[in-house]
């Protein structure tokens, strides 16, 4: 895409982001995941002008040492304070019991129970009375979220779902950054594009998809926490109806 499309992709979705964010009655979340997207939807979301706002990530006790000091540089680039959401003491002294280290490879269901207690229950906690959040998915990222819309209701967790960045490419995100000097995670230079927990996350080889280093040993079409929908191509039935006016 050329810089005048990029530049008017940008337009386009901070004023999307920010004329909804003006009509949510209540408080907006952003779940900050340490990756390119989230640091893109972050930038985006504190251009809004919102007096309040919660950024959290999701401190699932299995993340790469090297995130703790890029949790510190993304807070003094952006001036903010990003809260840390553990998981429940006690579900997480149990499966660790069960699945030690890498007991989560040895099946789906060990592997999204592991997921459960570190991400998705702990993700439900914190949005607990959030009426939205942000997210910077996009659905070219993978099979599973192809279809992705910009506006949703997520049942899951009772709120509506922003996507600014539904349509974006991987270039996309890679010039905003460029343009606005935001900091980047140093896994990427280590040849991770998508970053999760450190026992199921990998280096992408060349060729392979974005995601292909997330839970490399299941099938492209199961790799999600569980903390988003699986996603159909044209899916917007369940889209969060909001007038803008």
């Amino acid at each position: 895409m050329s810089s005048d499309g990029n530049e008017e992709k940008f337009r386009k979705s901070q004023e999307f982001l920010s004329r909804v964010t003006s009509f949510i009655k209540g408080k907006i979340a952003l779940a900050y995941s340490y990756q390119s997207e989230d640091t893109v939807a972050l930038d985006m979301l504190l251009k809004c002008g919102l007096k309040e706002f919660e950024v959290f990530t999701l401190d699932t006790k299995k993340l790469f040492p090297e995130l703790a000091e890029y949790h510190q540089v993304i807070e003094k680039f952006f001036g903010i304070s990003v809260g840390r959401r553990f998981p429940d003491a006690e579900e997480e002294r149990k499966l660790e019991e069960s699945l030690g280290e890498f007991g989560m490879r040895e099946s789906l269901a060990a592997r999204r129970r592991c997921c459960r207690i570190r991400k998705v229950n702990t993700l439900a906690r914190a949005l607990n009375g959030k009426s939205a959040y942000v997210t910077g998915v996009r659905a070219s990222q993978s099979v599973t979220r192809a279809g992705i819309p910009p506006l949703e209701y997520d049942d899951q967790f009772d709120l509506i779902k922003i996507n600014p960045l539904f349509d974006w490419s991987e270039d996309d995100v890679s010039a905003y950054i460029a343009k606005h000097g935001l900091p980047q995670n140093p896994l990427y230079a280590k040849g991770f594009r998508s970053i999760g927990c450190a026992p199921c996350t990998r280096p992408v080889k060349e060729g392979e998809d974005l995601r292909a280093g997330r839970w490399w040993w299941e099938s492209p079409d199961q790799r999600e926490c569980g903390c988003m929908i699986k996603y159909k191509e044209g899916d917007a039935q369940n889209a969060a109806t909001i007038k803008l006016g």
